[in-house]
């Protein structure tokens, strides 16, 4: 006895699943499919297969008169701001007795995804343990720092009005590095988890930056209305995301325009854990990119391409994801960088 109807498997497989008739109008649409286009299956079903993939086209048309099936490894899939490589499988569909080819059946696996996956679980694995690492230092230097604080006010109360000068250079440089210390350990509250709508985190951050930046910064929405809430920390997600476009307004210098984009992504892994759907998040700015030297240590602490750079919102921000079981990525060149939050709708139990 089957447990799950034809359309029920392929609406569950992880491999992009598209159907095309004989005009190559595009027929049904799987969710796996969706999220390699990027698109939803409304806007794709009864287009021409050429809006989304022109460059496939010629060999689609090959296989409708010639009925023989295709498989192409590492095919290249333009897509909105970036390629995708993915494996492509094409079947033909034969009509009934076997008379002619009907349409043609598109198996699209993205390879990425793999590569994106072991680099993933890579981020995560250094992050917990340069965390682990920075809290332990942070505590070392937390203890000398208070008697240093306190002794130097005992030695004031002794001074005279002009020596106490001394002491309060102490005092002061004493407490700007607690606050640096109490930074590079991230949050230090529980994590207090309601139910969020991203959009009010993204225009709360963007009331916030409209007050700070000049006119030579424009700040544009994308959001996508649908998307339902999610269970987080208002204020640490706040933080994360104001992190996330403090870095790109410094990085722009001043002229430029950030991007704040919401869209749900379908069958989509964090870590060791497969989820339905996530949320992504996306800051995107035109500035000129990361640069290459500081590519693969983005997200450590300390990491900064700027002279008077903490090198810390970054690897906050990813320590906040984290806490909430998601994770930050990021796409660079010149013109479009853009750091993306996942995070699961549903409540990890």
């Amino acid at each position: 006895m089957l447990l799950s109807t034809p359309s029920q498997i392929i609406e569950n497989l992880t491999t992009g699943v598209v159907a095309v008739d004989r005009e190559l109008v595009v027929c049904v649409v799987n969710p796996a499919a969706e999220m390699v286009f990027d698109s939803s299956a409304k806007q794709m079903i009864g287009q021409s297969v050429a809006r989304f993939w022109a460059d496939i086209e010629p060999l689609l048309r090959e296989t409708l008169r010639s009925g023989h099936s295709f498989t192409r490894r590492g095919a290249r899939l333009p897509l909105l701001g970036r390629d995708a490589h993915v494996d492509l499988t094409v079947t033909a569909l034969m009509g009934a007795a076997g008379h002619g080819v009907d349409g043609l059946a598109l198996e699209i696996h993205v390879v990425d995804r793999l590569r994106r996956l072991a680099h993933d679980e890579e981020i995560v694995d250094h992050h917990q343990a340069q965390r682990l690492v920075v809290q332990g230092l942070a505590h070392e230097i937390k203890n000398p720092l208070g008697g240093l604080r306190g002794a130097a006010q005992l030695l004031e109360r002794q001074l005279g009005a002009g020596e106490r000068e001394y002491t309060r250079v102490i005092i002061r440089e004493a407490d700007r590095l607690q606050a640096l210390v109490d930074r590079l350990s991230g949050p230090t509250r529980p994590t207090r988890k309601t139910a969020v709508n991203i959009h009010q985190v993204f225009e709360h951050v963007r009331s916030l930056l409209l007050a700070e930046v000049g006119p030579g910064i424009r700040l544009q929405r994308d959001y996508d209305p649908s998307l339902p809430e999610i269970a987080a920390d208002p204020d640490q997600l706040v933080q994360a995301v104001l992190n996330l476009v403090r870095n790109s307004v410094q990085a722009m210098r001043g002229a430029g325009t950030i991007r704040l984009r919401s869209r749900i992504e379908r069958q989509f892994t964090i870590g060791q854990r497969r989820h339905r759907q996530v949320l992504r998040a996306e800051v995107e700015d035109d500035g000129p990119g990361v640069p290459p030297s500081l590519r693969e240590t983005l997200f450590y602490p300390m990491v900064t391409g700027r002279a008077d750079g903490t090198g810390l919102g970054l690897s906050i921000a990813q320590d906040i994801v984290r806490r909430h079981d998601g994770l930050i990525e990021y796409q660079s060149q010149p013109g479009r960088t853009v750091f993306t939050l996942f995070l699961p709708f549903e409540v990890k139990t």
